[in-house]
């Protein structure tokens, strides 16, 4: 699969459906700060990640900054972020055996509701047999995953 670059060196996803590209949107009253603050604080997404035991990240949030995941099934396994825009979106890249995992988070405010959107890829020559073999998965995590944002987000927790 071959992946159009930006400006800023970041992978476009393919136009594509099904479980090599998907894509859940919730809206919530809570605040867009409110939404990026619970994003952001890395070591925090196993409380809204159902597929997570554990992440860190390793100095700041921005652009080449380096982290672990623990998922709850399989190894750990290494991410980079590579584009952020402050206070709107971020993508984060999984390293996978010749290709990747990418997820972007977005968020919009509309008629006084933010509306946040987790999109999911997978890319490289390998993304096709991963996508088989994890995509169904995590698109069937996601709908529970945004729900929890937005409980713990409406709830004050971040």
């Amino acid at each position: 699969m071959l992946f159009i670059l930006a400006a800023n060196a970041t992978p476009i996803p393919p136009d594509s459906t099904g479980d090599h590209h998907f894509q859940h949107t919730l809206s919530t009253t809570a605040s867009p700060e409110t939404i990026w603050s619970i994003w952001t604080n890395v070591e925090r997404w196993h409380e809204w990640d159902t597929g997570l035991r554990q992440a860190e990240l390793k100095g700041d949030f921005v652009v080449g900054a380096k982290g672990r995941l623990l998922p709850d099934k399989g190894p750990k396994a290494r991410f980079k972020v590579v584009a952020v825009e402050a206070g709107q979106s971020y993508t984060f890249k999984t390293q996978l055996p010749f290709g990747g995992l990418y997820v972007k988070r977005y968020l919009e405010v509309r008629e006084g509701q933010t509306f946040f959107t987790h999109e999911v890829w997978f890319g490289g020559f390998s993304g096709r047999f991963f996508a088989k073999r994890l995509g169904a998965g995590y698109r069937a995590l996601l709908p529970g995953v945004l729900e929890k944002i937005r409980e713990m987000a409406e709830g004050g927790a971040s």
